[in-house]
């Protein structure tokens, strides 16, 4: 159900504030997006439920609890984190801006996210889903131009470790072919380098060459037939159709392909910080969920060998 607009004048202060979280800290879209939802909702609710007179000043923590416990109901505690993480930047944005003394949400405590450690595919699956495009191509149920391309699609997400987003606006100008380095625009539009893997980089020149007349330096790199741009939910629905293909869990996404690619690395001997640079994390708590994939297979082949386990 569409949550209604808000009103004047949270309104003109949430617009200037996302103006200011694109342009300035130059969040993604994604992130941009999701902030302003998170903003629509509390400011709906307040209003509705919390009994607000329309001045930041009058907003009291216990008010500010209630949400915490409503949110709980009809959101995951990671949502409702995000949803959190969107409301303190805008308050802390209106406290830089003299809009209000203090901030509501200071010294509000959220309930603890569970750490899950992330779901992947193992080399041997991972493999069983690259063939996907080729095995489809042979039973001449695809065309040789979406094989090419959707070898593509997973030979980068796989090769490279790139999220979806950065795939589908992947452009020629972001390739290297003679290294095999992808520059990639990652979250808050920081760039970092990505190896993508002879592989990717292999895919990526025998689709070029067959079936590509545009590559300029901003031209994109995954198009449809028609030459326009693909998009994240087309990703999606691509890998929807190998995962059955190789008789996958059909609720592994384009990212747990990134988890693959980041357990991958790590069982290989690869350093945790070099991993975290490739995936684009701006802390190394962020790589180390992966390690714990890793400690964990390490403790299995240790209580199956080992006389005293």
């Amino acid at each position: 159900m569409p949550v209604p607009q808000m009103q004047s004048p949270e309104r003109e202060d949430v617009d200037a504030f996302i103006s200011f979280i694109e342009l300035e800290r130059r969040l993604s879209k994604y992130t941009v997006r999701n902030y302003r939802h998170a903003l629509n909702v509390f400011f709906h609710w307040l209003r509705t439920e919390g009994r607000w007179n329309g001045k930041y000043s009058s907003i009291q923590r216990i008010q500010v609890r209630g949400y915490v416990i409503e949110s709980q109901k009809k959101l995951s505690r990671k949502t409702v984190h995000n949803h959190f993480s969107a409301l303190r930047s805008f308050f802390k944005y209106c406290l830089t801006h003299k809009k209000l003394v203090s901030s509501p949400f200071t010294g509000i405590v959220l309930p603890k996210i569970e750490k899950r450690l992330p779901k992947f595919l193992s080399e041997k699956q991972m493999l069983e889903l690259l063939k996907g495009p080729e095995r489809l191509l042979e039973n001449k149920a695809l065309s040789p131009f979406d094989a090419a391309r959707d070898r593509c699609i997973m030979e980068l997400l796989y090769g490279a470790g790139l999220r979806v987003s950065e795939l589908v606006s992947l452009d020629y100008g972001n390739i290297d072919f003679n290294s095999g380095v992808l520059r990639i625009k990652g979250k808050g539009n920081k760039e970092r380098l990505c190896p993508a893997g002879r592989q990717a980089i292999q895919c990526l020149k025998d689709f070029k060459t067959r079936f590509v007349h545009a590559c300029g330096f901003t031209e994109p790199v995954l198009i449809d037939e028609k030459g326009k741009r693909i998009n994240v939910r087309m990703v999606q629905l691509r890998l929807k159709k190998y995962l059955a293909l190789a008789d996958l869990p059909m609720d592994l996404t384009p990212h747990k392909i990134r988890h693959s690619y980041a357990t991958h690395l790590l069982n290989g001997g690869a350093d945790l910080r070099v991993v975290k640079d490739l995936l684009g994390h701006e802390s190394l708590s962020t790589t180390q969920i992966y390690t714990h994939v890793t400690i964990d297979k390490l403790r299995k082949s240790h209580k199956l060998a080992h006389p005293r386990a």
